[in-house]
C-alpha cells in the first residue's frame, strides 16, 4: 500500500513537470527522484514505465527520461454515417452492459453476479495456473472440443447422462448461451424462456435473430400449463430454464414437475436448454440432480460454468448435448474461436480434481447462508414491508418484491446517488414485468457493508415513493 502511495507521487509530480515543459526536456533522474519523494527505485522505475506507456515520457536507455512530444491535434472526425451503416441497436445490450459494469469505487454493489473476492478460491486458483502453465503441452493445440479429461468431468458432474463426446468446452457460459441459440435455432425461430429470465440469456437469443416468448414461472418453478400452451401456440423447438435457483427470482423447479416439463419437450420434439449455473451454489441442502439426468432421448441441452462458483476470471464452461444437436453444438463453437485456451482448462482440471475444490465448496456454502441470512435480517429491519415470501434455498440473490406503481428504475437511480448499485427487475422480463422487482445480490459484500447497503436503499425507497 505505500509503494502504491509513493509511485502516485512520483507520478502526480511527473506528470506536472511534463506538462508545463517543452517536448525534450530531460527529467530529474531516477536517483534524484527517489531522493525527493523517499521512494525506491524500482517504486521510482515502475512510476516512469507507467507515464512512459501513456506516452507522456520518453524513456531513451543510457541517456535518460525525457517529455514525449505531443501529439498533434487531429481534425475532428464524422462518424455518423456509422449510424446508416449499422443499422437498429440490437436489444438488451444496455441493460446487459449495466449488469457487468465495475462499481465505483466506495459504492456498495448488491448487484453482481459474481463472488465477492474473498469468497473465491483464489491462492488455490494461482497455484494451479502456475502449474498449468509450466507444462509445455498445455500451451500446444489441444482438441478443438477441448481436453477429453476435463470433458469427461462436466460429464460426470451432470449425472452421467452425456458422455465427454458430447460436451465441447466455452470460454464461459454466456459464450455457451450464445453458441447454443445459433446452433438450434435459425433466425426468425421463437424461443421460449421463463419469466423472468437471465437478462444475459435473452439478449443472447435476441443477437441469435431470435424471437422470445415468456413462460410464466412461480416459486415452483416453469409452470407446465403455460409451457404446454405456448409449444402448441407458437410451434417453438427450443426452451431455455433455469430448473435450479433460477436467475434472478431463485426458483427450482419441483419435483413434481419436472417430469411434466420433460414430457411436454418430448411431445412437442423439441430442445430445453439447461442452464446448470448455480449447481455449486446450494446453501441449505444438496440439490437434486440436472433434468439431463433424467432425459432418456435427447431432448435436454446441457451447460454448466465453473466462474460463478469460483472466480470471474476463471471463463471455463462445458455446453452439450447427445446426437445431431451436439454435433452442431460442436460445429458452432469451432467457428467461433477454435479452442479455450489450454493453460486455462489444465488449470480448471486441476482445480475442480484436487482436495482445494470441495474444501472451497463447503466453505462456499457457509459463506454464502451467512451472507443471504444478513440480506434477508437487513431487508426486515429496514425494508420490512419487502421482506421475501420464501428464503433462497441456493445462488446469489433475492428478488425483491416493490409496492404497486413503484418505478423500479428510478429507485435504482436513486440508489446509485447514494452509492449502493442493485438492479431493476424490468430487463430481466421477455415482455411487459407482472409487477416491479429488484435483484439483491448477497454474495457480493461482506455482511457489515449488506446491512448498510440495504440501509442507504430504504432511504432511496423513501425518496422515490
Amino acid at each position: 500500500m505505500n509503494d502504491d502511495n509513493a509511485a502516485g507521487r512520483v507520478i502526480q509530480d511527473l506528470r506536472a513537470v511534463a506538462g508545463a515543459a517543452a517536448p525534450g526536456t530531460r527529467l530529474p533522474t531516477v536517483r534524484e527522484l527517489t531522493a525527493r519523494h523517499q521512494a525506491s527505485p524500482i517504486t521510482v522505475t515502475r512510476a516512469i514505465r507507467a507515464l512512459a506507456a501513456e506516452g507522456v515520457l520518453d524513456t531513451q536507455p543510457g541517456r535518460g527520461t525525457f517529455v514525449a512530444a505531443r501529439a498533434a491535434a487531429k481534425p475532428a472526425s464524422d462518424l455518423s454515417w456509422q449510424s446508416i451503416a449499422l443499422g437498429p441497436r440490437p436489444a438488451g445490450e444496455d441493460a446487459l452492459q449495466a449488469l457487468l459494469a465495475v462499481p465505483r469505487p466506495g459504492a456498495i454493489a448488491l448487484s453482481s453476479g459474481y463472488l465477492d473476492e474473498d469468497l473465491q478460491p483464489l491462492g488455490a486458483l494461482g497455484a494451479a495456473l502456475v502449474r498449468a502453465a509450466r507444462q509445455p503441452a498445455s500451451w500446444q493445440r489441444g482438441p478443438v472440443e477441448g481436453r477429453e479429461d476435463l470433458r469427461a468431468w462436466f460429464a460426470r458432474a451432470a449425472g452421467g447422462a452425456l458422455r465427454a463426446e458430447d460436451l465441447v468446452i466455452c470460454p464461459g457460459g454466456q459464450a455457451a448461451l450464445s453458441t447454443a441459440f445459433r446452433a438450434l435455432a435459425a433466425p426468425g425461430d421463437t424461443v421460449l424462456v421463463e419469466s423472468p429470465t437471465y437478462l444475459g440469456a435473452l439478449a443472447a437469443a435476441r443477437a441469435a435473430g431470435l424471437r422470445v416468448v415468456p413462460v410464466p414461472a412461480d416459486d415452483a418453478g416453469v409452470r407446465p400449463d403455460l409451457l404446454a400452451a405456448a409449444l402448441r401456440r407458437t410451434g417453438a423447438r427450443l426452451f431455455y430454464c433455469q430448473p435450479l435457483f433460477a436467475n434472478p427470482h431463485g426458483a427450482t423447479l419441483v419435483p413434481g414437475r419436472r417430469a411434466a416439463v420433460l414430457a411436454e419437450m418430448r411431445a412437442a420434439g423439441a430442445f430445453l436448454l439447461e442452464d446448470d449455473y448455480a449447481r455449486d451454489l446450494a446453501i441449505d441442502a444438496d440439490p437434486p440432480p440436472p433434468l439431463v439426468a433424467d432425459d432418456r432421448d435427447g431432448h435436454v441441452v446441457y451447460l454448466r460454468s465453473l466462474t460463478k462458483s469460483a472466480a470471474p476470471g476463471l471463463r471455463v464452461a462445458a455446453i452439450g448435448a447427445r446426437g445431431p444437436a451436439g454435433a452442431r453444438l460442436r460445429a458452432a463453437r469451432v467457428l467461433d474461436d477454435f479452442f479455450v485456451t489450454g493453460p486455462l482448462q489444465q488449470a480448471a482440471l486441476d482445480f475442480v480434481t484436487s482436495p482445494a475444490w470441495p474444501r472451497h465448496l463447503r466453505a462456499l456454502r457457509a459463506a454464502l447462508r451467512t451472507r443471504r441470512d444478513a440480506l434477508l435480517d437487513a431487508v426486515r429491519r429496514h425494508l420490512p414491508a419487502l421482506d421475501p415470501p420464501s428464503v433462497p434455498r441456493g445462488g446469489l440473490h433475492a428478488w425483491l418484491r416493490l409496492p404497486d406503481g413503484t418505478d423500479d428504475v428510478a429507485v435504482t437511480t436513486a440508489a446509485a446517488a447514494l452509492h449502493v448499485v442493485v438492479f431493476p427487475g424490468r430487463p430481466w422480463y421477455a415482455a411487459e414485468p407482472d409487477a416491479p422487482h429488484l435483484r439483491l445480490t448477497f454474495a457480493a459484500a461482506p455482511p457489515a457493508l449488506l446491512d448498510e447497503g440495504v440501509h442507504r436503499l430504504a432511504q432511496a425507497l423513501r425518496s422515490t415513493a
